[in-house]
């Protein structure tokens, strides 16, 4: 068996695994919930993530969420009076979230061989899901092919594509000793249990995905937002919170250094157009702060 079937089987299997009782898996609904009502820190953070997607949801569009193993994403969406559908390797957790009504529809899926049609939605959207893929760029190439309008990646960005020091850094110990750095640099090549290694978004790394395939633009956007913790999870997200308080000033002094250009946003949400995007949608992105990258056609292409 290929390493890559096994860790497709590991991912598809690892839900079963986590929450082997029916009371386990009710729980994780049930907390999730809470959360919702609650507005609890964990909540928050998604939010946060979630509302990368503003610019695009203003119009009627449908979506595709892509390792949605809860169909959270695909709430968000729902609830907006959005066509969503959720997607995931494994249907441990789906059946319940549209019993429950999260969701309207989902689809058991391995997102290197989606069974939907081609251009079968406006959006595909995949949050913190991307490192977990054996083989992320197949994965990108599968979304592109369902997607209309624009597959929207949310991830850890990759710190050494925007610290000129660091990337100094690996150049010098690299001529001498390929391996000397990994000593402090723990996570320079990173693996997960399931047998993937862990893949981080770079706005080089898209730049050049959706210039190869003759793609007319990309976005970008990043956002500090690592700073969950089991401990204060469930507390409120507000200033009654020690925690949060706490979690405020770190995003404060985090965004201070991005914006002098001392460290990278944690968070980078990338969206890779398949058609330059309309008017609206431009301007929403503007907006909200966006960085859009329109690529000069090939003069080659026919």
């Amino acid at each position: 068996m290929s390493s890559e079937k096994r860790s497709h089987e590991a991912h598809s299997e690892w839900y079963e695994l986590q929450f082997s009782t029916q009371e386990a898996k009710n729980k994780v609904i049930e907390m999730w919930e809470y959360d919702n009502a609650h507005q609890t820190i964990n909540h928050w953070l998604h939010k946060r993530m979630l509302e990368l997607t503003d610019p695009f949801v203003q119009e009627k569009k449908s979506w595709l969420t892509v390792g949605d193993g809860y169909g959270f994403d695909a709430n968000h969406f729902f609830r907006k009076g959005l066509d969503a559908t959720a997607s995931d390797i494994a249907g441990t957790f789906l059946p319940m979230s549209k019993e429950r009504g999260f969701i309207d529809k989902y689809s058991v899926e391995n997102v290197e061989h989606l069974t939907f049609a081609d251009n079968s939605f406006d959006y595909v959207f995949c949050k913190e899901a991307y490192h977990h893929f054996p083989r992320p760029y197949l994965g990108v190439y599968e979304m592109l092919r369902v997607a209309r309008e624009a597959v929207i990646l949310v991830e850890p960005h990759d710190p050494i594509s925007k610290m000129p020091l660091l990337l100094a850094l690996r150049n010098i110990f690299d001529r001498f000793d390929t391996k000397a750095l990994q000593k402090y640099w723990k996570n320079r090549y990173s693996f997960e249990t399931v047998g993937n290694y862990v893949f981080k978004l770079s706005e080089r790394e898209m730049d050049k995905l959706a210039n190869g395939i003759g793609l007319p633009a990309v976005a970008f956007k990043g956002i500090n937002n690592n700073y969950y913790h089991p401990s204060y999870g469930r507390e409120k997200a507000d200033d009654s919170s020690p925690a949060f308080r706490k979690i405020k000033r770190k995003l404060a002094f985090h965004n201070f250094l991005v914006k002098a250009s001392l460290m990278p946003s944690q968070v980078l949400c990338a969206v890779i157009f398949k058609k330059l995007p309309s008017e609206q949608v431009m301007k929403a992105m503007k907006r909200e702060g966006f960085q859009v990258h329109i690529f000069p056609p090939n003069p080659y292409a026919r």
